[in-house]
């Protein structure tokens, strides 16, 4: 137990140290100077859209919720729900080991609604798929739409190894689908019997995972200049990367994991420009909803305390 307990926060700090030495090399001739004009040179407009796709991304993020406990059979009003994981995702983002964080969170929210453990357990398990396969569609539709992207990180991949290892993504996400329209029988794994969603269930991870992925990307591609401006496929295609290593590195908020994938990926652009837009990215889709979280969780644990203390004294 003691391992567990500090194993996590002392990967993600070695992380975040390498990260940060790499990201030194890599940008030790940039100035502060520099990333505040590239941060007012972002217009209006572009700091409307990239709030949008903040609405858009924590708006799917609340649908992750919905759909499963939609296929647990659970009834919750859907503003718990979306308050629910909205602080979820907010805390989870920025602490670091989401699994952990967020299913403490979310133990403590849907516990109130009368869900069991197990049944948490498995609302946890469902949106964690739900987002590995959003994930996996989007990334399948990248290396096939821009296979020269995978170029952006090292010079030994061969392009038709990249387009190939798309079709492979979206075959097999079109075998999920497929099985759970055919109804297969259940699969058993080390003695865990796998039951295929529905049909309806599938169709919307379908939509909701990569939407939520779609957003948060858009936040950083609206804040990018158009100069050396890839366009919106290989920034998203570099931010599944970049998001994906930040929560696989524990990192908390993935700090420096995102900084250095992005900057590697965009060697054409200023990187004073993409340091500037990570920083709206932080801002919009880590530390303002951090804020807001942080405030929701007072006046939930306050409230289930009053109600407490109430029912002592009847």
């Amino acid at each position: 137990m003691t391992l567990k307990k500090y194993l996590w926060p002392v990967v993600g700090a070695a992380t975040i140290a390498v990260c940060g030495w790499l990201l030194y090399k890599e940008l030790r001739g940039l100035s502060l100077d520099d990333v505040w004009d590239s941060l007012m040179a972002i217009s209006a407009m572009h700091w409307l859209l990239a709030g949008a796709s903040t609405l858009v991304a924590y708006a799917a993020l609340a649908g992750y919720d919905r759909i499963a406990l939609m296929q647990l059979g659970k009834n919750v009003n859907l503003w718990f729900i979306t308050v629910s994981s909205f602080t979820t995702y907010a805390l989870s983002h920025n602490v670091g080991a989401s699994v952990i964080s967020g299913g403490v969170v979310r133990y403590r929210a849907y516990s109130s609604k009368g869900l069991s453990a197990r049944e948490i357990g498995g609302l946890i398990a469902l949106c964690s798929f739900t987002f590995i396969l959003g994930t996996l569609l989007l990334a399948g539709l990248v290396l096939v739409l821009k296979p020269h992207i995978i170029e952006r990180f090292g010079d030994g991949f061969a392009i038709s190894a990249s387009s190939a290892t798309g079709y492979v993504i979206l075959g097999l996400v079109a075998l999920y689908v497929a099985a759970s329209f055919l109804r297969l029988p259940p699969v058993t794994i080390g003695g865990t019997q796998l039951t295929y969603p529905s049909p309806r269930f599938v169709l919307s991870q379908l939509i909701i995972g990569p939407l939520e992925l779609i957003g948060a990307a858009g936040i950083i591609y609206f804040a990018l200049p158009e100069v050396g401006n890839p366009g919106f496929v290989v920034v998203l295609g570099i931010f599944l990367v970049s998001f994906s290593a930040a929560l696989i590195s524990h990192a908390p908020g993935g700090l420096g994991v995102l900084e250095l994938v992005f900057v590697m990926g965009l060697p054409d652009m200023d990187p004073a420009d993409v340091i500037a837009a990570l920083l709206v990215f932080r801002l919009f889709y880590l530390l303002i909803p951090f804020a807001i979280a942080l405030g929701v969780i007072f006046v939930f644990e306050r409230t289930q305390f009053r109600a407490t203390q109430s029912s002592e004294e009847s």
